[in-house]
């Protein structure tokens, strides 16, 4: 029997010629793949913002045909899914970081097409710094609850803040999470004067000697020493003492004082004055008796 005549593929080139079916394969596969993320950019520049607790992840850009999904983790846990497929730059995070503010976490912005809902590829994201809430976290700027000023004596009472931090179903405040890690710092002087002094407090209470007769201005901030960053909250308001505030309001209380035991002389007198009459009347009509003894 007579052999073909035609040309015959060598080994070499059977090799070849799969490598580039397969190389075309590829190519179409992640030329599919590039079509369900066209236009997706990744995020940038994460930022944590934080005060008091309160804490937000921030990011850049703003999305155009794509949306952004936030995870969220502490070193030993899983990635936990926040924010769906949203249109902002920012997430929420607090109800998360609040569960331990001692913990680290991390978290990741997730980049996905605008039709994210039925998307089964692998997402683009960015990783946030780490973020320890209760070394990082700052401090608000703290409120006087009350002031008074007593002869030589000036109290301070700084409120005591609230935060988002639970503890047993109950909210706790600054002073409650950082204990005697938190201090005050309450800066005074003279309301005529533009030197400043300067007394600190572990507890949330001022009281300091000034001079009798004199106004005097403060304000107060919160300081944690052992940070090694964010160590102080913005001063607070600036409040100020009134001596002549003070004065009338002794003046006031004399007044009253005064007009309390004159009524209650008044009332005194007309109810003596008014048994006396009675008496009288009372004798006066014995004496007229027909059956009065002789």
């Amino acid at each position: 029997m007579a052999s073909p005549a035609g040309p015959r593929l060598t080994c070499p080139e059977a090799a070849v010629s799969r490598t580039l079916l397969l190389l075309l394969a590829w190519v179409l596969v992640q030329a599919a793949g590039a079509s369900d993320t066209t236009g997706v950019v990744v995020a940038y520049n994460l930022t944590w913002k934080s005060t008091n607790f309160k804490t937000i992840l921030e990011w850049e850009p703003k999305p155009i045909n794509h949306v952004y999904t936030v995870q969220i983790s502490h070193r030993l846990g899983n990635w936990k899914s926040k924010c769906y497929f949203i249109t902002d730059t920012e997430c929420d995070l607090t109800d998360e970081i609040v569960k331990d503010v001692k913990q680290i976490y991390s978290a990741r912005v997730l980049s996905m097409p605008a039709n994210a809902t039925g998307y089964e590829g692998e997402p683009k994201y960015t990783n946030s710094p780490e973020f320890i809430p209760y070394l990082e976290t700052s401090l608000g700027r703290p409120t006087i609850q009350s002031f008074e000023q007593i002869g030589t004596k000036l109290n301070v009472t700084v409120q005591d803040t609230r935060t988002l931090v639970r503890k047993n179903g109950t909210f706790l405040s600054l002073r409650d999470v950082f204990g005697e890690d938190l201090s005050y710092t309450l800066y005074y002087w003279k309301a005529a004067s533009t030197g400043k002094k300067m007394v600190k407090t572990n507890t949330n209470e001022f009281s300091i000697d000034v001079e009798k007769g004199q106004n005097y201005c403060f304000n107060v901030q919160a300081v944690i020493a052992s940070r090694k960053a964010n160590q102080r909250s913005p001063e607070s308001p600036i409040e100020c003492t009134s001596h002549e505030k003070g004065i009338f309001k002794d003046i006031f209380f004399i007044i009253g004082a005064v007009v309390f035991v004159a009524i209650i002389f008044i009332i005194t007198l007309a109810l003596c004055l008014y048994k006396c009459r009675k008496d009288r009347r009372r004798r006066s009509g014995k004496e007229g008796s027909p059956y009065g003894v002789a």
